[in-house]
């Protein structure tokens, strides 16, 4: 993910590494085309999938780093999962070995960047001090938004970036598009006001695809009550999840919230 990148183009800039990345998957495999991995001499950024074959490309890594200044050409490598690797996965992949350095990092940058999807998190409690840590390592970039000041933990969590906003509600208007928005302030009437500047917006622009409410059944036919004497009709309202979280997961922790509700994140990609 993004931090993974970062950490690997600071390690770069004082040392060289073998980029390992998969170029072909076929079948079952571990990880998929386009994965990757850096190894230098000491450490390690990134996997491309565990296990014997991942052990056995580092080795090949750190050899071809060690013979780099005579030999800096890439190599590619077509492994097929059987047996002999201990991993019978049955499909098949191809490795690039690359060697790169500091100078590479814009070209790195560019190129190894994972696409991530936008989240609004409204609510800087334990629930929410919980999902940003679930939704860290995956592919979303966070915008974490409350109306309390010094609400937010130091340092974030990476991919999260925090703001301050009072009214609360007023964040929505500028939310990048394709947000999926998760409500869980620390008032019900603010996360009313939320949920409307929401609904407006989805009225006006349709580009939220994800609007989800933390709370009971019970709180949602209150909320719905009061957003249709605001004039919203049971289409509208039907774009709201509520409660949220994959179904089934009935743990009411936050850390078990967090993880349900990044499942099912995760499910709606």
């Amino acid at each position: 993910m993004a931090h993974h990148l970062d950490d690997c183009l600071r390690r770069l800039a004082l040392e060289p590494a073998i980029l390992v990345s998969v170029t072909y998957s076929r079948g079952s495999v571990p990880r998929e085309a386009g994965t990757w991995m850096a190894v230098f001499a000491d450490a390690l950024v990134g996997t491309i999938g565990g296990g014997h074959l991942e052990w056995d490309a580092i080795a090949q890594a750190r050899a071809q780093l060690q013979a780099t200044p005579t030999h800096p050409q890439s190599r590619t490598r077509d492994v097929v999962l059987g047996p002999s690797l201990g991993q019978c996965c049955g499909g098949a992949l191809t490795l690039c070995f690359a060697p790169i350095a500091g100078a590479d990092a814009p070209a790195l940058r560019e190129r190894l960047a994972t696409p991530v999807t936008p989240v609004a998190l409204f609510g800087g409690g334990h629930v929410g001090q919980a999902l940003v840590h679930a939704l860290s390592p995956l592919p979303f970039a966070v915008r974490w938004i409350d109306s309390r000041d010094e609400v937010f933990p130091d340092p974030v969590p990476p991919g999260v970036q925090t703001e301050h906003s009072d009214p609360v509600a007023a964040a929505v208007r500028d939310l990048a598009p394709g947000s999926r928005v998760l409500i869980m302030s620390f008032s019900h009437a603010e996360d009313l006001e939320i949920v409307a500047a929401c609904l407006l917006r989805q009225r006006e622009r349709a580009d939220l695809p994800f609007l989800g409410l933390i709370g009971s059944r019970t709180k949602w036919a209150s909320f719905r009550s009061r957003l249709r004497a605001r004039g919203f009709v049971d289409a509208e309202l039907d774009r709201v999840t509520c409660p949220i979280g994959l179904p089934g997961i009935v743990g009411k922790a936050p850390e078990v919230i967090g993880a349900a509700v990044a499942a099912q994140l995760l499910l709606g990609l």
